[in-house]
Order: structure tokens, then sequence, then C-alpha cells
């Protein structure tokens, strides 16, 4: 799926994959009394422990709407899903449903200026974005729960009275092309316009999703105008039958349902029906297909598309997902694992995706070692040969079963995220499932179609294949039309040999049988251990009804970031424990269990998470592993090559996130860039790892920390196991801190290591030091040029799609940075429409007083306090206070309090400080990059505290 996201601030969407379940019983709806709705008989299927109370509408213009009213919410959100997207684009104006969804954003006949709705969402502590898809187009916020009657005035304007202000059109248009231009080298977005090209031209789902200066341009003279064309498109296609609605808001169900009944009863009902597609999404008769296309990365795949029936509608049996769960299976005997050990590939993915509600593809991803992108026939064969030995005994009755029941587990223990991402999902699942399965479709699976599971199988066959192979080398005349990819058509090849030792995986012995919930909360981690050399804190938690266990082991060695050589070791030791525990314990993950270790600067972190049953086992093989297991040459060869790969493609990775990778080389140490990391690398065998673990482990200092359904002596004895395990020897004062450094003086450019075509400058306003009110103080200040300078820089001045600013602290030293990515204009014009806005912001600053400042006070003050909305969110906010000298698990608590009293004379005070430490990093196209130690080796610590004389 192609998404579209308009705001800066933009997060990506989940797929919503069709995963396993189990049945319940409807509950009856009492009839809702407001005389614009009618109630639905049924209400969504909820799992046992969702004390969240539901009610469907119908209004009576046909808009469906889902109210959840969720007591515990401390924001609230809603989500509206029109049944129109990029499928619906005339062909002479290609990206129009993406255009009108910029345009809604721009002002309504209440509320005319353009930022009225992003001004009030922001100052009231909330986010906002969309997003456009083939099929879909879908808006949504979230905000305070006192602020919903206002958001939800704002937001039912864009599908009553929207402007479609003719000011803006142009400008509009250009930050489409600019959000068209920093998408342009992304790989997953170049292979789907070369696809595009191989399926059904016919098919609407293969057009120009996002839109460009070129497919929006004025039409000819004496045709519609754009703006004609925009309000006509929407018009056409925009009205309540097509709309889905979404709130979620702690208020009561009855308060929600007058609110929602009197903003959105009035949306036009103009009797349309969801638009479909009865074209196939691949000609007959057309495959198979080979291609070769082009990757801007240092990277090699092999993609297996089949065309085959659309899976959506039977989500309730799942068909296709048996099929999918065995072909990308992780353990001994899988096609990875073959793959593997032969040394052809290091990963593997399968699915359906690019449904149009009739066809859609089965694809196989494969990424490939140099040595697999050899013997790309050998791969085939193999994958040919899995799917032959699904077919001879696969799918037996017992392997459904299996997947049902961890299905079942994972729904009765599911966790609800944030209210933003809970209407959002719900709008999409209310779309497309009936009222009682909103919830539960994704995990439905009441018994095997066998049939249509046949279907799906005799689907993948070589004759309706389309192999896609991408890598570097690739180079051809023939270049996609919007994405600019060369590849070209290549001959089928005469098949190869498939590899042996393919087994399909037995019963999963990790599935946990005790799931009792546990009694007990505790109010933040305690202590259980308490000794120089290892420290283990436990909070019981039982808020999120889920007998599962978040466990963080840090282990830490003085050495592990001390120079490039070093840190790149410490990479590849926790890469390689990965790596090989991804076979033995690819069962447990299926299960519910998970382990993954990342490297920091301080050494590495082990992250335990799943059922308290069966974790003990889990820990005790990963530390037996990292112990003594041996490191084999292939793996350490296989390891090594992963993290290069990852270090040579930086400079093709996304422009803002290069800058911001510039920005921590330039204050943080120690810290190294990725071209440092990928010359120290080849300097390295398999001895010199083996004796870097040697050497790492036996000087060890262990923070350890688990939060879950477990008691405190459940916890102690697994934190005596992990202590046993590790043996540490070291005291925290023999630890190198992370340490933020201060800004230059003078001003001064960095620019950072990129081969992209695009400019940007990200400025960096560094506080004085690192006290709470410092960063309480910059955080409000922050909060209160972001709406402004959103405004003038991208929606006024067009400069690009990727504006912002905000509060961006480097662990404890509080700064703004503001940021600006365009496709036209160049780094030194950025800059002076920068200066004209903190000139401007200055003066603005003159006028604000402290009824203005309230808001933002308070929104920062909110967002501070918002709960956790999961075991995960808990344990990474108190996980993050045990790195810092002074651990304090309220120190949120206190950042959000000391928000609130926040003066007119603090910020004023602090601004002219924040104008004058700057740093910025610049880039445009062909600029050198900067050797980012020489400053960051001139710079000193950014104080805790100002100096007493400094401030008088």
């Amino acid at each position: 799926m192609l998404l579209s996201l308009c705001s800066t601030r933009w997060r990506r969407l989940p797929h919503y994959a069709l995963i396993g379940g189990l049945t319940a019983t409807l509950a009856p709806l009492a009839l809702a009394a407001d005389d614009n709705a009618v109630a639905d008989a049924v209400t969504p299927i909820t799992s046992p422990f969702d004390s969240r109370d539901y009610r469907v509408l119908t209004l009576e213009n046909g808009l469906d709407v889902l109210l959840v009213s969720d007591a515990e919410a401390d924001k609230a959100a809603a989500s509206m899903n029109v049944r129109v997207g990029s499928a619906q684009d005339p062909d002479d104006l290609q990206g129009l449903a993406h255009f009108l969804e910029h345009m809604l954003f721009l002002g309504t006949e209440p509320y005319p200026e353009s930022d009225a709705y992003q001004r009030y969402i922001s100052n009231n502590a909330g986010s906002h974005n969309a997003f456009t898809a083939q099929q879909d187009t879908n808006y949504f916020f979230d905000i305070e729960p006192e602020a919903l009657p206002g958001a939800l005035d704002r937001f039912s304007e864009f599908f009553l009275s929207p402007l479609f202000n003719a000011d803006h059109l142009e400008s509009e248009r250009n930050i489409v092309h600019s959000e068209y231009m920093a998408r342009i080298r992304d790989e997953s977005r170049r292979e789907n316009d070369v696809i595009n090209q191989i399926l059904n031209p016919d098919n609407p789902t293969t057009g120009f999703a996002v839109g460009s200066r070129e497919t929006l341009a004025s039409p000819p003279e004496g045709e519609a105008t754009l703006r004609e064309r925009v309000i006509e498109f929407y018009h056409q296609h925009y009205d309540a039958n097509v709309m889905n609605l979404v709130v979620v808001a702690p208020q009561p169900l009855d308060q929600l349902e007058t609110w929602v009944a009197e903003r959105f009863a009035d949306i036009p009902d103009r009797g349309l029906s969801i638009p479909s597609i009865d074209t196939p999404l691949v000609e007959p008769d057309t495959l198979p297909r080979y291609i070769a296309r082009q990757s801007l990365q240092d990277r090699r795949q092999l993609t297996f598309y089949f065309p085959v029936p659309d899976p959506t509608d039977d989500y309730r049996t799942k068909p296709a997902q048996l099929i999918a769960h065995l072909l990308g299976n992780e353990s001994e005997g899988s096609l990875l694992a073959v793959l593997r050990d032969a040394g052809l590939a290091d990963g593997l993915s399968a699915g359906v995706g690019r449904g149009d509600g009739n066809d859609a593809l089965f694809t196989i991803n494969i990424s490939l070692t140099p040595d697999g992108a050899e013997r790309l026939d050998a791969i085939e064969a193999t994958l040919f040969a899995a799917i032959e030995q699904l077919r001879n005994d696969g799918l037996a009755d017992w392997r459904y079963q299996e997947q049902a029941k961890l299905s079942e587990q994972s729904f009765r223990f599911q966790q609800h995220g944030a209210p933003q991402q809970e209407a959002t999902r719900l709008a999409m699942n209310l779309s497309r499932y009936p009222v009682e399965d909103v919830q539960y479709a994704p995990y439905r699976m009441q018994g095997p179609d066998t049939e249509r599971q046949q279907t799906y199988l005799n689907a993948l066959t070589p004759d309706n294949l389309l192999r896609v192979y991408s890598g570097p080398e690739v180079e051809s005349d023939t270049v996609s039309p919007w994405f600019n990819t060369q590849w070209q058509e290549q001959a089928p090849t005469s098949p190869g040999q498939a590899l042996a030792g393919l087994e399909l995986p037995g019963p999963n012995p990790f599935i946990a049988s005790d799931l009792t919930l546990l009694e007990g909360q505790d109010e933040q981690p305690s202590l259980i251990l308490d000794t120089p050399t290892f420290t283990a804190w436990h909070m019981q938690e039982s808020r999120f009804d889920t007998p599962s266990v978040e466990w963080r082991v840090s282990l830490q060695n003085p050495t592990a970031s001390y120079s490039a050589e070093e840190a790149v070791l410490t990479r590849m030791l926790a890469s390689w424990l990965n790596d090989s525990l991804s076979e033995s314990l690819y069962p447990a993950r299926l299960a519910g269990q998970g382990l993954s270790a990342y490297p920091h600067a301080r050494g590495i972190t082990l992250a335990f998470s799943g059922w308290r049953d069966g974790q003990t086992p889990l820990i005790e093989q990963t530390l037996e592993q990292l112990n003594t297991a041996p490191i084999t040459d292939s793996a350490f060869e296989r390891v090594r090559y992963q993290l290069q790969r990852e270090w040579r493609n930086a400079p093709q990775g996304s422009l803002y996130g290069q800058a911001s990778r510039t920005l921590g080389e330039a204050l943080l140490t120690p810290q190294w860039s990725s071209a440092e990391l990928l010359a120290a690398s080849d300097r390295f065998n398999r001895g010199h790892l083996e004796d870097f673990r040697e050497r790492f482990l036996e000087a060890l200092y262990v923070d350890a920390m688990a939060i879950g359904n477990l008691d405190n002596e459940q916890a102690h004895e697994q934190a005596q196991l992990i202590r046993a395990k590790l043996h540490p020897r070291l005291t925290r004062d023999a630890l190198t801190n992370l340490t933020t450094l201060t800004v230059s003086e003078e001003h001064q450019v960095l620019h950072p290591h990129s081969f992209r075509d695009e400019s940007l400058v990200l400025r960096y306003l560094q506080g004085r030091d690192q006290t709470a009110e410092e960063q309480a103080t910059t955080a409000v200040i922050a909060r209160w040029l972001e709406t402004p300078f959103y405004q003038q820089l991208r929606t006024e001045q067009q400069l690009g799609y990727i504006v912002n600013a905000g509060y961006s602290p480097l662990l404890e030293a509080p700064g703004i940075a503001l940021m600006v990515q365009s496709p036209d204009v160049d780094s030194e014009t950025i800059a002076e429409r920068m200066d004209a806005f903190l000139e401007e912001s200055s003066q603005r600053l003159e006028q604000l007083d402290e009824e203005a400042l309230a808001p933002y006070r308070q929104a920062v003050h909110d967002q501070l306090r918002q709960r956790d909305t999961s075991l995960t969110g808990v344990i990474n906010r108190y996980w993050q206070a045990t790195a810092l000298e002074e651990v304090n698990f309220e120190r949120r608590e206190q950042l959000a309090k000391l928000a609130l009293d926040v003066s007119l004379e603090d910020i004023n005070a602090l601004w002219p400080a924040l104008r004058e430490h700057t740093l910025d990093i610049h880039f445009d196209p062909g600029v050198e990059p900067s050797d980012v130690s020489d400053y960051r080796e001139a710079r000193s610590p950014l104080p805790h505290a100002r100096d007493e004389q400094a401030t008088r």
C-alpha cells in the first residue's frame, strides 16, 4: 500500500495484514436516543479484558460511526476514513485525490484561516495528519479531551464546507510536488513504479498516486480550472455513504453521540457507493515475466509476485495466512534457513499485498547476499520446492489450529494503542468488515477453508510468476516514468537446481500454557538487587491485563565505544547474537516470546518480551549462547555484510535523517559516523570478534529491569539467574558517560555526507544548561514556535514538504530543532528565511502576554503527563531513567509541573541565549561533507547547571 502522509511530523501507518483470531458472542446494544442517529443492533466483539464501552451508529445521512468510550484515556482522538483514493484519480490529473486531501486542511467556511485547524490542535497538546492510499483517504487527530468538541467542530467542516482556497492552490501544488521529490529515492516506491509498468495499465491502482507539478498542472484555457476539478472530484466522490468515523475519548457514549450527531449529520448524502475495481490487476496470459531493476542503495533483493484473489473477504478463515506463515518461517529447515546456510540470503518475508478488492499479489521477498545475486535460478528452484512441499503435506489441520490458538492468545490479551492509533485502525476496519468484527477480524480463524487454501496454492506456479531482481549493478535505457528507475526485461532461464535440506516445522514447543493474571500493582520500579556490579529493578504491572513481562538487561563495558573499532565490534556482537538465535528462537517469537539485542554507547542491551510462562528458559538460552556458542566464519561474514550494507547505504537515506545523525555526531560523545564505522569494519575477521566477546564479557557492569505481570519473588529469581550467567565485575563509576557538548559560540555550518538531490537546513538552538527548569522553558518555547514556523515556511512560502519545528533534546540537554527540506530552494535561501522567521518571532515575543502563553504551557504539561498505552511504553520510559547519573522515575511528572510554572520572564531570559547558541546543518547537492569529529573535539560538555555568577 502506498501511503502519502501529509505532515512533517509523520509516522508510517501499520499495514493492516490479516492475522488470526477466536470466536466470541455478540453483545446487544441499547438504542441511542439522538434523532439524527440509529444505533446498530450489535457492538464489536472484544477481548475479555477490554473495559471500554462501544456504540455503533448510522446517522440519517448514511454515515457509519463507531464510538469508543475509554474512561482511562488521557487523549481524545478521531479518524474519518473515506473509501476513495488514488485509484479514483482521473487519467489527466494523477494525484488529484492526494491533492484534495491537502486542500481540505486549508480553511473552511466557519474557520477560514489556513492554519485554524492546525493551530487549534497544536495549542491543545494534539497532533494531526492524513494519508491517501489507493482506495482510502484517512484523516485523523488527537487532542486534549476537554478540547474535543472544538476539534470536532473544525474537523467536521472538512466534509461540510471546505473553501478550496484559491490563494493556496499553487502553494499546495508545490507542497505535493515537494512531497513527491522527498520520496523519489525510496526503494519501495521505485520498485512499485516498475511493477506498475508490468501490471494491467487499465487497473486504476497502477497510476501515479502522489502527484506532481506536471500531473497537477492547470488545464488548458477554456477547460475547467484546477480548482474546479478539485471541487468536482470532491462532490463526485465524497459523501456520507463512503465514510466511516471513529471517535475514541474518555467522555461517556451519550455525550460523544450528541457531539458527533450535531456535527456530522449534515454531511451530504449524494447516494454514492464505495467504488469497485473490476479490471484485472494482471492481464491474462502475460506471465511469467522476469525483470531486473536498479537500486540506488547497495542492496540486492529478489521478489516473487503471484497474482491471487484478494483475501479481504476471506478474513474469517484466512486461507492465505498459513501458506504465508510457512513460506516465511525462519526456523531450522525453512526456506530462509536453507538459503542462509548456503550463503545466499539473510532475510525473507511473505504475505499478500496490493489488494484491490478482487485481485492481490502474493509476495515473497528475499534479501540477498552478493553470492545470492549470482544464483537467482537456484533460489527460485528452492522456493518452488518449498511450495511443492506445502502441496504435499504442509497444510495439515493441526497447523491451522496451532495458528488459531496463538491468535486467540493475542486477541485475548491485546494491548490497546494510543487513542489516535486506535481510531485510525478501527476506522479502516469499519470500512471493510461487519460491525461485530472491527476489533476481531484480524484475529478471527474460525476454521480452515481447504478449497480456498488450494486456490492460493494453485496460484503459486512458475507460469503465474512476476520475478523482480533489484541490485545496484543493473543498467538499462528503459526508465520508469515517475521514480526514474532503470529496469529491463529478461528472458526466463532454464530451471535451476533446488537446494537440499527443506523441512516443514514441527509443533511449536514454546506455546504458553499458564496465562493466569497475577494480582498486584506497584507505583514505580523498586530495587530487588543492588550490588556494586549489578543492579536490578522490578515493577509489578497489572493495568494492561496481560500475563506478559518486559525485561531489559544492559551489559555495559567502558570500551564499548572507546574507538570506532570498538564500536564496530560492539555492533557486530549484538548482531551476531540476534543472527545466531534466529532459527532456534523463531518458534518462540511465533508463540509470543521476543528477544532483541541492540548496541549503544555503553555496550549491549538485551530486550526480552512476552508471556511470563516460558520466559526463564528464553533468558537462559540467550545468555548461554552469548557466553559459549561458537562464532562461525559464515555467521561473522553475514553479520559484517549486513552492517556494512547499512553503513554504505546511509548517504542514500532520508535527508532529514542524515541531518539529525550529523547533529548527534557533532554534539554527543563518544559518537562515530557511518563512514568511520564502515572503514573500521574492513579490518576485522572472526578471530577479532571472538577476542572482543571475551574481553567484553570479562569486564561488565550490568543494569536490569523487569516490568510486567510477575511478582517480586519471580523477578528476584530471574535477576539472580542473569547475574550468575554474566558474572559482572565492574562498578558503575568505571563506565564512560555519553556526554552532550556545548554548541560553538560562533555560528558554524556542518554538511552531512549525502547523495540526495534536495537541499536542507537543520538549525539547532541549544539551551544554556541541563537543568529541569531549562528543559521545561525550552519545551514551551518550542511549542510556541511550532505552528507559525510550519504555516509560514511551508504553507505560505512553499519551501518544501518536510518543514517542522519542535523540542529536540539531546539526552538531558534541551534544544529546539528547525528543519526545512526543499527540492527547489538552496540552503542559503532557506537559512535566510529561517533568520527572518526568528527575527519576527523576537518581535512577536514582545507582544506575548500570560494569557496567550498559557495554552503552550498547558500543552507541554499535558503531553508530558500522557499515560503509557502499552507495557513496552512503561518499561521504555522507566528504563531510560536508569541511564542517567541520578535515577529519577518521577522526572516526567516533575517536568510537567515545571512547564506550568514557566513565566514570560523565563522565556525572555532564555530566548536571546537560544538565538546565540546555534548550529546549522546545511546540505545542497554536490556539497563536500564536513569532518564532524573536528567540530566535536573542540567542544566542551554542556554544564548541568548554570554558574550563579553568570545568571546575575
